[in-house]
């Protein structure tokens, strides 16, 4: 029998507390989560700060600050333009004056009494939050973190992969059986990765658009085309899995709703690659529709049955919002085999 599919809660648990917080990351831990799960950014003192995306306009009370005002500026962002405030014009002592605002508050209105109490974690808070978390466990509570935009930090002086691996190595951590995953939506940073740690990596993947990297060095590669067989192959030579979005697992029909199996996961496997997708959520506004409840976007469907077929289909993992909802569904697919 395979072992269960892992659970990774996404940012902790954004469903239920604000997400990239100190209450997220330990509810996930409460609820039965495998390894929490961290976005890293950096200062413009070269910290890592966790972030969903370097702009914090949409998840700080920043907007409302007028001694920051003047940092709102428009910046280019893996070529798509932004305005706002970013992490990189912010000393972390400046970071650390900031609170945390919902970024989903349609979808997720229950955590706006939530809004304007938590800080902005450091990667190396969350390292402490899940060894803390860790003590008297069997098996310890891993950290899977996401350097995002690492071509962006790179041409700015900020070189993501120096950041985690000094962190990492600050914190004795970069070693075999450490349970940490690193991941990215690039390729070439987990290349450049392979040879500076033997720690777990995932090369993200979408069903649309491609790896920024790619993109700057004129080449035509897509996500799309990174899950043919032999693209797989050579993600290999580098990587130790894929991280798709859930629908290049399992397509949808033209009414979005659940169809067949693609190839992808017989194909990674083939491939020695393990398959960890994203992202599983209970909101109406996330499902296929024949999974949903109502008419209500903010409203939970039937998620239990998303987790479900993709079980069935073979995945390694889930990237989750809910761990509770994740961990039912593990158990009910275990209870099975």
């Amino acid at each position: 029998m395979s072992p269960a599919p892992i659970v990774i809660a996404h940012r902790g648990v954004p469903g239920e507390r604000l997400e990239h917080t100190r209450p997220s990351y330990l509810l996930a831990v409460e609820q039965g989560a495998d390894y929490i799960e961290p976005d890293v950014v950096s200062t413009k003192d070269g910290v890592l700060v966790v972030r969903h995306e370097n702009e914090i306009g949409g998840t700080t009370d920043v907007a409302s600050r007028p001694e920051f005002a003047d940092r709102k500026v428009s910046k280019f962002i893996d070529g798509v333009p932004h305005t706002g405030w970013f992490t990189e014009d912010f000393t972390l002592e400046e970071i650390k004056t900031l609170r945390v605002r919902e970024r989903l508050p349609a979808l997720r209105p229950q955590n706006i009494p939530l809004e304007g109490v938590e800080k902005i974690l450091t990667f190396d808070e969350v390292l402490n939050i899940a060894e803390d978390a860790s003590e008297g466990r069997d098996e310890p509570i891993g950290v899977y973190v996401e350097t995002k935009h690492p071509t962006y930090f790179a041409g700015i002086g900020h070189d993501l992969n120096d950041l985690l691996i000094a962190n990492l190595e600050r914190r004795r951590v970069n070693h075999d059986g450490a349970k940490i995953i690193i991941q990215s939506m690039e390729t070439g940073n987990l290349r450049r990765l392979r040879d500076r740690t033997p720690l777990t990596l995932i090369q993200l993947m979408d069903r649309q658009g491609a790896p920024y990297d790619l993109i700057e060095a004129r080449d035509r590669r897509t996500y799309a085309d990174l899950v043919a067989p032999r693209e797989l192959a050579t993600i290999a030579t580098y990587a130790d899995g894929i991280g798709p979005n859930k629908s290049q697992v399992i397509a949808r029909d033209k009414k979005y709703r659940l169809a067949g199996q693609t190839a992808l996961v017989r194909d990674a496997h083939d491939a020695g690659l393990m398959v960890h997708i994203w992202t599983m959520r209970n909101e109406n506004n996330f499902l296929p529709t024949n999974l949903r409840t109502g008419n209500d976007k903010a409203a939970h469907g039937d998620a239990v049955g998303e987790y479900l077929a993709f079980f069935d289909a073979g995945v390694d993992g889930v990237f989750s919002d809910f761990t509770q909802t994740a961990v039912l569904a593990r158990s009910q697919w275990s209870a099975r085999q």
